[in-house]
């Protein structure tokens, strides 16, 4: 599965199993909040100021 802007968090890290470092990595420590459960990558990357083609590219690999 490609990792698009449009993922959600929760499906993200279903699917890779280092997304969650990668996340953490990028600003991202609150995986586990209710917001990750709906909130697309585009949305979270948006209000935590990260590069959101950066992270894709990373998620990606």
């Amino acid at each position: 599965m490609k990792i698009t802007k449009d993922s959600v968090i929760a499906e993200v890290l279903k699917v890779n199993n280092n997304a969650a470092n990668i996340l953490m990595s990028f600003g991202m420590g609150c995986l586990g909040c209710p917001s990750s459960q709906m909130e697309t990558l585009e949305q979270a990357a948006e209000i935590h100021g990260i590069d959101l083609e950066k992270l894709l590219e990373e998620l990606n690999k």
